[in-house]
């Protein structure tokens, strides 16, 4: 899995939108350069970031990782059934393996339900630059703790804590404990 090349598909995908790097840059609010940077693999984006471009291409991390796939039609799924939205980003020669896991049940798009298994390791954060899209998600700490900000306003929230809110408010997710953080969540329409 670690072998995906993030920046060749991110310039298929720019070039089929037909934007040049600077255009979709400012389209998805990123800094002119980490398009470049990202295309050549000499940096590689964080899931907020990568969030974020694709969202200039108006796409979800799982169309990005997986473009062929036929639509799914399964109904129950086991755990290795989840999409796995981000091992693709973290390796383990970038020293980020394992920050955070966001795994999908299913296709998202078919259903206009995106429902994630999200793991947070301490330390893993969303990034400083706060998510921001046209959505509603909510959610349920199953175990760890979660700092969650939400606008102006921040929650430490831990397992059997739950959340609601608009996604067009500026959001932050962040483990702030000692111990990793689950989080089942749900989100529509699907963001990632």
């Amino acid at each position: 899995m670690n072998d995906f090349d993030v920046g060749a598909r991110l310039k298929e995908l720019r070039l089929r939108h037909d934007l040049s790097q600077r255009q979709l840059a400012d389209v998805a609010g990123v800094p002119h350069g980490q398009i470049s940077m990202i295309e050549t693999n000499k940096s590689s984006p964080s899931v907020a970031s990568l969030r974020k471009i694709l969202g200039g291409l108006s796409i979800g991390m799982s169309e990005f990782f997986e473009p062929e796939d036929a639509p799914d039609t399964d109904i129950f799924f086991t755990p290795q059934q989840l999409r796995d939205l981000t091992s693709r980003i973290y390796s383990e020669a970038q020293g980020l393996e394992g920050k955070v896991s966001l795994k999908q049940v299913g296709d998202a798009r078919a259903h206009n339900l995106q429902i994630l298994h999200e793991t947070y390791e301490p330390g893993a954060d969303t990034g400083e630059d706060m998510l921001e899209h046209v959505s509603t998600e909510g959610g349920i700490v199953v175990s760890g703790e979660i700092e969650l900000t939400v606008g102006d306003r921040v929650a430490v929230l831990k397992a059997g804590d739950s959340y609601l809110f608009n996604s067009q408010e500026p959001h932050r997710f962040r483990n702030i404990g000692d111990r990793a953080a689950t989080v089942i969540s749900a989100c529509t329409p699907p963001y990632l």
